[in-house]
């Protein structure tokens, strides 16, 4: 999952201290609610990683099958589909904060930089916690990668106009599945921008290595320019009842448009099926695609983002909230530990008590991952922990912000 601009956002430590006055009791309950929806995004993002780990052995091209794939791991799939919606537009959302103090200029030049960095860290750090390899023969244009690209082109789009900004937003996500139909192939001198864009596709790099389009960006430079759109929402001196009000309407707008869009089959997804099984059919219902993500699977997504952002609003002061934003508030720090813990566990495992499920070591029931993932979140918060003060107490260290 990815990284948001960062360093603007409070990360609450505890039970931080009242502000002294009403605007900056404002500015810390809508900081604390984006780092406490983030952090939440983060645990899914940690049962689905528990679940590549270690359930490698139920090798399976599509998770999100519903004719094939056991219920209980389908339905654990699901539960990660919020996280990187949710973590791109809270990016474009993150990026107008960062405006709110900054010049549109030095807010540009941060987004290029912080994009240069997430397509660097993908192809190094990120890429050698998932392959193992200094130098592997495939490299993954995973998210981290989408969303540093995303950035890049945000830096030039925060100069449209507000208006234009939804336009062009609205235009990407809501009509990117009319090109579903242009499908090129390596002969074609636009393969590789088009595998970029919108195809999910494999790319020839020479010396026998290869590079998988797995996240086209085309729909997610979309979803963060509405993020960036939203900003006023959240801009100082603005009313909270009233922010809480059209996060509120909007996510339900979007959930209730999924359904009918959905149910009518007409247009945004593959068809579901009525399959005479009531659970298969609510399976079919809901995969949707992710790569690129389709219509329909941005509007439940987000529109439950926006619902959970004006709840956590409401629940500022919940202990649950505080722990939650501490997740949040340094997601790149914990996206890599977390990558990197996974991978020392899987090794260690392999070498106590082998291979047990032909060529992987892995485990028997989907149960297991969701109770590797609670065990986990110790060990995990107190590093955490500990970065999040690092990170306040050393504000002069400037490259922490990229953490």
């Amino acid at each position: 999952m990815g990284a948001v601009v960062g360093g603007e956002a409070a990360v609450p430590l505890g039970a931080a201290p009242r502000a002294a006055s009403d605007a900056k009791a404002v500015t810390r309950t809508r900081l604390l609610a984006i780092d406490a929806l983030r952090g939440l995004v983060m645990l899914f993002m940690l049962v689905d990683h528990v679940r590549e780990v270690f359930y490698a052995h139920h090798a399976v091209t599509d998770p999100m099958n519903a004719w094939t794939i056991e219920p209980a791991l389908f339905f654990t799939r699901v539960t990660s589909q919020i996280c990187a919606p949710v973590f791109v537009f809270l990016t474009g959302l993150s990026a107008y904060l960062y405006g709110q103090s900054h010049s549109k200029k030095e807010t540009a030049l941060f987004l290029l930089k912080r994009g240069a960095f997430l397509m660097v860290l993908e192809l190094t750090v990120v890429g050698f916690a998932w392959a193992a390899q200094t130098l592997p023969p495939t490299f993954w244009l995973q998210v981290i990668w989408c969303i540093g690209v995303c950035m890049i082109a945000l830096a030039g789009l925060i100069y449209l106009p507000r208006v234009w900004q939804i336009v062009v937003g609205g235009v990407i996500v809501a009509g990117h599945n009319l090109l579903d139909g242009i499908v090129l192939t390596a002969q074609s001198p636009f393969y590789v921008p088009w595998a970029m864009l919108h195809q999910r596709s494999v790319i020839e790099l020479g010396g026998g290595m290869v590079a998988k389009t797995t996240y086209p960006v085309l729909p997610w430079i979309g979803l963060i320019l509405l993020g960036y759109a939203i900003g006023p929402w959240f801009a100082r001196g603005t009313d909270p009842a009233q922010r809480m009000k059209r996060l509120l309407v909007a996510g339900g707008a979007l959930l209730i448009g999924f359904v009918l869009i959905r149910y009518a089959n007409i247009y945004g997804d593959k068809p579901w099926v009525e399959t005479g099984d009531a659970l298969r059919t609510t399976m079919s219902f809901l995969a949707l695609t992710k790569y690129p993500p389709s219509l329909l699977f941005l509007m439940p997504t987000i529109g439950l983002g926006l619902i959970l952002l004006a709840l956590f609003e409401q629940m500022e002061d919940a202990p649950s909230m505080a722990r939650l934003g501490i997740f949040g508030g340094a997601p790149m720090f914990f996206y890599i530990l977390h990558l990197y813990v996974l991978k020392v566990l899987y090794f260690s495992a392999v070498a106590i008590w082998g291979l047990n499920q032909g060529k992987y070591f892995g485990f028997d029931n989907v149960g297991l991952i969701w109770l590797t993932s609670l065990v986990l979140l110790v060990p995990l918060y107190l590093p955490s922990v500990w970065f999040a003060r690092l990170k306040q107490r050393r504000r002069d260290l400037t490259w922490l912000r990229y953490l």
